[in-house]
């Protein structure tokens, strides 16, 4: 059975990261906004162009001073035998031979100058990549991270990214240089031999058409390899989060069966891509040497027909050679382009994903009252809040008790499956709630609806009789706190991770904090205390000192709400007992949401609403509950079972 789960995961997983995976439909498009990010630096990709043209320049004046050389050097061999002075050719050699070496340095120099700026505006450039890119992925929706792996994720950080560095910092300045090399060497060809020049446009068209097939090939194959090294991050990530899971199951051969699945697809793809990839610079050069061959035959037949002189034959030849160079360097390029470009692309579409709607115009701000009792607003925690809400003559103040209507709510995830069927309730405040039911009916729901993590389709949720779509949704989410089943602590101080719950709270307000959660008695035994540093998700400590941090992180941020999901699922009941009046502190005067299976920790709760299958079935307190008989009888009883 787990085996089967976990093959409908994957297979679920795959047709998941296919929808998300495209190739390139728009190579022009896509180059074109990697190129937007290169606009700020106009000056220095001038520079970078100066330096380029520099450099080809040179060789292409370097390969046409063999032809005044090789001329002189042909002439002082009919002059052997003869009494004339070599003394004119000698030093016509050295000035070409200087002028050469002057222009060799040059291009040097130029090779230098672009490839230094380069290096800067690459990674300047991947700098704001990735910051615009992680901006725009803390205004996504929780939906987006629902949907798609941690692993997939980094791999647009990481792999995707490294591909576009690759081509800003290599890729781009080399087609600028092997195009200005080809136009130059191209020119050359024309004016030293027309006739020579038709033989190279033949050859290259040949060339030019297998770039293509092989190109298109390759692109394919290139893009199939950036989704397949996605999936195979996903899918380590998982399973690396999960290894106690495995291990605990037995699922090792499962886990390893499904990575080699995923593992064989990354290699042949990357072979694939690798081989027609790689199958270019033989075939390439194949043909360059033909071009060759073919030249060489027709130039020495010219020059014996006295149509072309010996050194114009010898810089054609060399020009020859060097021509095919960059169009092998072009196809080269164009390769690792296509890779890039698959990798912009999934790049691109975290930043073209829509963020969080917030049409919200209420917000959240401290408040106190004036002589007649009336709420005003203040500039410093009073230990009252209130909502600012806009109307036509000004702003009202309503002070935020914690009061939540739940009106007929009707919601489904995926615009299929409804997971809420027409939920009414209503908290008063600082009433506790308590949600309980199967797995999957639906509680957790109904608090991320409250926290507007996602949006009902059908019904509403007022809070303090405001809609909570008229809220902003972070004032919203400030005036909550939730302890989460799964806890999660930063790399940071204790102290700071307290904090995180409210980051202009003090120290002595995160020791109260922690005093009120219980934490207080194992932090102070900790090896700097409130100063120790955690790591690795909190890894040097048990999973429930960890939740134990959760619920003081809940505590400093002082909020009119809070929602306990599974809070103390991971306490031990000795240390569920030795909480539970900290835990009464905590929730004293705010409307609490309680989601527990631990029947035994919603006793006290003021309403218990019993859920199945999206439905409240039943709804009263603990010993009304337990009166009817009905399916909370069952469950506290233990003659049905939570799952």
């Amino acid at each position: 059975m787990a085996g089967k789960n976990h093959d409908r995961r994957q297979s679920g997983q795959e047709g998941r990261d296919a929808n998300r995976f495209r190739r390139p439909k728009n190579t022009k498009k896509t180059l074109g906004r990697m190129m937007s990010y290169l606009g700020k630096y106009k000056f220095r990709l001038i520079l970078v162009v100066l330096g380029i043209a520099l450099s080809a320049g040179s060789n292409v004046l370097g390969t046409y001073m063999l032809k005044p050389i090789v001329n002189t050097l042909e002439e002082m061999v009919r002059m052997i035998g003869t009494d004339a002075s070599y003394v004119p050719q000698i030093s016509a050699i050295v000035k070409y031979l200087v002028i050469m070496g002057a222009g060799y340095l040059v291009g040097i120099l130029g090779l230098y100058m672009y490839n230094r700026i380069m290096v800067t505006i690459s990674t300047d450039t991947l700098y704001r990549l990735r910051k615009d890119m992680f901006e725009r992925m803390q205004k996504l929706p929780i939906k987006f991270f629902d949907t798609r792996t941690n692993g997939e994720i980094m791999s647009r950080y990481t792999n995707d990214i490294d591909a576009m560095r690759e081509m800003i910092s290599q890729g781009i300045p080399q087609l600028i240089n092997s195009s200005i090399r080809l136009i130059a060497v191209f020119a050359m060809m024309i004016v030293i031999s027309p006739l020579l020049t038709l033989i190279t446009v033949a050859v290259l068209a040949i060339m030019l058409l297998v770039v293509r097939t092989l190109t298109a090939k390759s692109k394919f194959f290139f893009s199939k390899r950036q989704k397949a090294i996605g999936q195979m991050n996903g899918y380590i990530e998982e399973m690396t989060e999960g290894q106690k899971v495995v291990k605990v199951f037995c699922h090792e051969d499962e886990v390893k069966t499904g990575f080699d699945v995923i593992n064989k697809e990354v290699m042949d793809t990357t072979v694939s891509a690798n081989t027609w990839s790689s199958i270019l610079m033989p075939i390439m050069g194949n043909l360059s040497h033909l071009h060759y061959a073919i030249t060489a035959t027709a130039g020495a037949a010219m020059a014996i027909g006295g149509l072309i002189d010996i050194g114009s034959l010898a810089s054609f030849l060399q020009y020859s050679r060097n021509f095919s160079m960059p169009i092998t360097q072009l196809s080269q390029q164009f390769t690792s382009a296509m890779s890039a470009l698959a990798g912009a692309e999934r790049v691109f579409e975290i930043m073209d994903t829509e963020p969080e709607v917030d049409e919200g115009d209420v917000t959240l701000t401290y408040a106190c009252r004036n002589a007649n009792g009336e709420l005003m607003e203040s500039d410093h925690k009073t230990g009252i809040w209130a909502w600012r809400v806009p109307e036509e003559n000004g702003v009202k103040l309503i002070e935020c008790r914690g009061a939540v209507n739940v009106n007929e709510v009707t919601f489904s995830y995926d615009g299929e499956k409804t997971v809420l069927h027409n939920v009414s309730f209503y908290a008063k405040p600082g009433q506790k709630i308590a949600l309980v039911g199967s797995t999957g009916a639906g509680k957790t729901t109904i608090t991320n609806l409250i926290n507007r993590f996602y949006d009902v389709q059908e019904g509403e949720i007022l809070y303090d009789s405001i809609p909570i779509k008229r809220i902003r949704k972070s004032e919203l989410r400030r005036s909550m706190s939730m302890v989460l089943q799964d806890t999660h602590l930063f790399t940071g101080s204790v102290m700071e991770n307290i904090r995180y719950g409210r980051l202009d709270a003090t120290d002595e307000e995160v020791i109260a904090a922690a005093k009120l959660a219980n934490a207080d008695f194992f932090i102070t035994h900790l090896p700097q205390g409130y100063n120790t540093v955690l790591t690795a998700d909190g890894a040097n400590l048990s999973q429930g000192q960890k939740q134990l941090l959760a619920i003081a992180r809940a505590a400093v941020a002082d909020p009119p709400v809070l929602v306990l999901d599974e809070a103390t699922s991971s306490i031990d009941t000795r240390t569920e007992l030795l909480i539970e009046r900290g835990m009464d502190s905590l929730m004293q005067d705010r409307t609490v949401f309680v989601i527990a299976h631990r029947l035994s920790t919603v006793r006290n709760a003021d309403a218990i609403m019993v859920l199945e299958n999206g439905e409240i079935i039943e709804r009263g307190d603990h010993d009304s509950l337990l009166g009817q008989k009905g399916k909370y009888y069952q469950l506290y009883t233990g003659m049905f079972e939570l799952n």
